[in-house]
């Protein structure tokens, strides 16, 4: 497996570009599943899960092609086509679902357009349960027959079309949020979905389904309205600019105490991560072609922080920020209210010298005046992160190991960083360290 070697200390100076945002591509893209005409993405990121998810849909007769390039290390040139004019196969087998959570997202729009899914049961990383089924029962609020049968779930709707119904979680899903509104686009009559999830990537889905023509209010409150067509055209869509990607270089140009501008960035996107970091003392400000963060001769001291669903402080972020916290004057306290099992990065932090005590769902960090580089293991996509941004930091060497996690959420980290200063490289399989 790859490893990323990082000699660290170095303040990071330059710019890096912001590509599109990884969950709401992986949300846009089986919308394809609802038409039988062409939707076209562009600023998609090149990243493994997004060809997991196109695998995924052209198993099931998608058709695709990708035109454009890549524009100075982004991916604004880079445009999808994705045609579901015939689905060929409503199986999502399990040798694909298992890779990532998100494939779930094709039952919806399955049920919708074809009347029958028989989708295995998600993987991905193991950051704790996500309960697929509030997705299960918001489908059944639309007439839909659900069972699960030896790791599938298997459904499919008398009359062949779902029907308007009243959905309520009875807590905030963003998975269940998004397979209800692709579901309910082609439903006969209105749903409503109460206590829906509010996160950007959420909204971004729901314009582009009405630039295909779905009938959607209350986007971005917490009560959503979809009264559903007969059918859906295609369209031409451009996924926003990916927050975590986003705030996860924030963090890179504060623990080094550097000064990076974030090209392609939206503040408006990263409202609690901004404050945090703020409070922390980086300097943030807005530039021509993005946002700029400054922390050059920063004194970055300790902030609490909760993470909650949106606009709270996202859960994506807190690995990243525990780096920071780790090398902040004073302590700070993070607590973890979205998935029980997410402080794995904590040993591993601790072997670089990060002093953080897990009390159930919170982390007490006291700050250290400096990092040590050491060897450690990635256990997910965002703890692989964190441990990039600890390694730039650190004093000395530190290789992360199973850096696959990384490739699943991150495009080209390693150039990225290297173009601001880090001693950075990747050392594929089989190659020595030099």
């Amino acid at each position: 497996m790859d490893k990323i070697r990082i000699v660290g200390g170095t303040p990071l100076r330059g710019v890096i570009p912001i590509g599109g945002a990884k969950n709401a591509a992986l949300t846009l893209m089986p919308a394809c599943l609802l038409t039988d005409e062409t939707l076209s993405l562009s600023n998609l990121p090149h990243l493994v899960d997004i060809t997991t998810m196109a695998n995924l849909l052209s198993q099931h007769g998608v058709s695709m092609s990708l035109n454009g390039h890549a524009e100075n290390g982004g991916p604004t040139g880079r445009v999808l086509e994705l045609n579901a004019r015939t689905i060929t196969n409503t199986t999502a087998p399990y040798d694909l679902v298992r890779k990532m959570r998100a494939s779930v997202l094709v039952l919806g729009p399955l049920l919708a357009r074809c009347g029958q899914a028989r989708v295995s049961l998600p993987g991905g990383c193991a950051i704790g349960t996500r309960p697929v089924d509030l997705h299960l029962k918001a489908l059944e609020a639309m007439g839909a027959r659900i069972s699960v049968e030896g790791g599938y779930v298997v459904a499919d709707v008398p009359g062949g079309r779902l029907h308007g119904g009243h959905v309520v979680f009875p807590q905030v899903t963003v998975g269940g949020t998004e397979n209800t509104l692709m579901a309910a686009a082609l439903a006969d009559g209105e749903t409503v979905i109460a206590n829906a999830a509010r996160e950007p990537e959420v909204c971004d889905l729901a314009e582009c389904l009405q630039a295909m023509g779905a009938k959607i209010t209350g986007i971005g409150t917490s009560t959503i309205r979809v009264e559903g067509v007969d059918r859906l055209h295609g369209a031409d869509y451009s996924v926003l600019p990916d927050r975590i990607e986003t705030g996860t270089y924030a963090v890179a140009a504060a623990i080094t105490r550097g000064d990076i501008e974030l090209v392609g960035a939206r503040r408006d996107l990263m409202h609690a991560v901004e404050k945090v970091l703020i409070e922390a003392g980086v300097r943030i400000s807005d530039t021509p072609r993005g946002v700029r963060i400054d922390a050059d001769g920063a004194r970055i001291v300790g902030v609490d922080i909760m993470t909650e669903p949106y606009p709270g402080f996202p859960t994506d972020m807190q690995a990243q920020l525990m780096a920071l916290m780790a090398t902040a004057e004073g302590a700070s306290m993070i607590t973890e209210t979205i998935f029980e099992n997410r402080y794995m990065h904590v040993p591993e932090l601790g072997r670089m010298g990060a002093r953080v005590n897990v009390h159930g769902a919170s982390a007490i960090i006291r700050g250290v005046p400096r990092l040590s580089g050491a060897p450690v293991m990635a256990t997910d996509l965002r703890a692989s992160v964190s441990l990039v941004l600890a390694g730039l930091a650190a004093e000395g060497e530190t290789i992360v190991n199973r850096v696959y996690h990384l490739d699943r959420g991150y495009e080209r980290v390693e150039g990225k960083l290297a173009a601001c200063g880090a001693q950075i490289e990747r050392i594929k399989d089989g190659q020595p360290a030099e």
